[in-house]
């Protein structure tokens, strides 16, 4: 301890100093990102059927909410799509994602 306070153990990285990863939460905005760049990876094979996907929000339990786009939109098969293909993809790259729901 110096003067009565405890020390804390922090890593220094380049120039940038970050606090120890036990203490540092995972921001939405990073998990957020995970989130595009899975989306981005299924989007071809979504416009390839004349559809689109849009990322609306992720929230910090895990609940991703997605627009559909053009063909999508209404699409009886949308729900699987969501379900087998979209959920699935996000939870396997993305643990933290805990849910995928569809918004107007």
């Amino acid at each position: 301890m110096l003067g009565g306070k405890a020390k804390k153990a922090y890593t220094v990285l380049g120039n940038r100093t970050e606090a120890p990863m036990s203490t540092v939460a995972t921001p939405v905005s990073s998990l957020k990102e995970k989130v595009q760049s899975v989306i981005n990876l299924i989007r071809p094979a979504v416009q390839a059927d004349g559809g689109d996907i849009e990322l609306v929000d992720v929230a910090a339990d895990g609940v991703v909410q997605i627009r559909f786009h053009g063909a999508c939109h209404g699409c009886p098969s949308s729900t699987m799509t969501l379900q087998d293909g979209i959920e699935r993809n996000l939870r396997e790259k993305v643990p933290e994602v805990t849910r995928v729901i569809p918004v107007q």
